[in-house]
């Protein structure tokens, strides 16, 4: 069998991608992107799953966008459905990336409410990227149930996804803000702030909006 010189080339970016450095997967990821080729997408979808650095795997994401959609959403949406949390959550990143709406099955209410909130929010980011027009309010009604859920990074990314569904997410917002649980409320409160005045902070309109939940609580219990 004859080894041309593109064998060896790609045989030296597989061996980049599994290497120990750093810096050395980092150059093998940037020319698996610069040069596709098929063969380079199973070894960059692997390594995003077990990837440490969030540089790498960045650039192993953006080499992945660069590879024929056909070659790399079958491995992605594999990827979805991995027992390893941090497979799940690169795959559902860089399939916001790739951006293509035939990955829209995979965003099912399990993907979206995943246990691991990292992957949980890498689902809502790929989600608003993904979702089928005319199907904006059952993706709100379906991100709601999220409402309250997290610290305050996780509870951002969600109010974010929310917010970039636009004026469609209002109904379900004044529902959630009537939710028996306060922190459902409060944040469903602070999410319709963020709606009306993206640029406000999320750390002061959230305090804000459970200030405004303490007091109706107090209000009804005064009552």
């Amino acid at each position: 069998m004859t080894i041309t010189g593109q064998d060896t080339d790609v045989a030296r970016v597989l061996r980049g991608l599994a290497d120990g450095r750093s810096s050395v997967r980092l150059r093998a990821a940037l020319a698996a992107g610069t040069t596709p080729e098929p063969r380079f997408v199973e070894a960059l979808v692997e390594r995003c799953a077990i990837e440490p650095e969030f540089f790498v795997r960045d650039m192993l994401t953006w080499a992945l966008t660069r590879h024929p959609v056909s070659v790399t959403l079958p491995a992605l949406l594999r990827e979805v459905r991995s027992e390893r949390a941090q497979a799940r959550s690169q795959a559902l990143h860089t399939l916001s990336k790739v951006g293509d709406r035939r990955a829209w099955p995979a965003i099912t209410a399990g993907v979206l409410s995943d246990g691991d909130d990292e992957v949980a929010r890498s689902a809502w980011r790929a989600a608003v990227v993904l979702v089928p027009e005319g199907e904006e309010t059952a993706l709100a009604t379906e991100l709601a149930t999220q409402l309250g859920r997290g610290g305050r990074q996780t509870q951002l990314s969600l109010s974010r996804a929310l917010v970039a569904l636009g004026e469609t997410v209002v109904p379900t917002l004044l529902a959630a803000s009537k939710a028996p649980d306060a922190g459902v409320r409060a944040h469903a409160l602070a999410t319709e702030r963020l709606l009306g005045d993206p640029d406000a902070g999320f750390e002061s309109v959230i305090e804000e909006a459970k200030r405004v939940v303490a007091l109706g609580a107090s209000g009804r219990e005064g009552g």
